[in-house]
């Protein structure tokens, strides 16, 4: 094989691990997207269909004495938290970026985010988030995210 058929191979070969990737990329981005879609709308059965039945939780921020601490949450509280709000609260997590990694079955995907209770700035912070392809379907399999009111810009 001469050298021009090598180099058409190997850019025809390239293109296709690049746009399998990228499609791999728009699927892991599309859960998240559900995720904060049944999120918005409270609704607890379609953020369970983003997620592994085995999810884990987690938070960084600050106790009463401003050390930073990680507390853990357990999911089935998380759900009843966001079905309890009331209608007449409007929240909404605006999701500024996204940073997705993959590697086989395993996404990470990071998303630097603001959130916002009745339209008015409540803090900001960076979820990460930790994927499974399950058989062709993306699922959370954890997630930690940091919440601050300072350094926001």
């Amino acid at each position: 094989m001469d050298n021009t058929k090598l180099f058409i191979l190997a850019l025809l070969m390239a293109f296709h691990f690049g746009n399998a990737q990228n499609n791999e990329e728009k699927m892991v981005k599309k859960t998240i997207e559900a995720f904060f879609e049944a999120f918005h709308q409270q609704d607890s059965m379609a953020i369970r269909e983003t997620v592994s039945k085995d999810i884990v939780l987690q938070t960084i921020g600050k106790d009463a004495d401003g050390r930073e601490v990680v507390k853990t949450d357990d999911f089935n509280h998380f759900l009843k938290s966001i079905v309890a709000i009331p209608a007449t609260t409007k929240f909404e997590e605006k999701i500024m970026s996204y940073n997705i990694q993959i590697d086989g079955a395993m996404a990470n995907a990071w998303t630097n985010y603001e959130f916002w209770v009745n339209d008015s700035f409540s803090h900001c912070g960076v979820n990460s988030f930790q994927l499974f392809n399950d058989q062709g379907s993306w699922k959370i399999i954890y997630l930690i995210d940091t919440r601050r009111k300072e350094g926001c810009d």
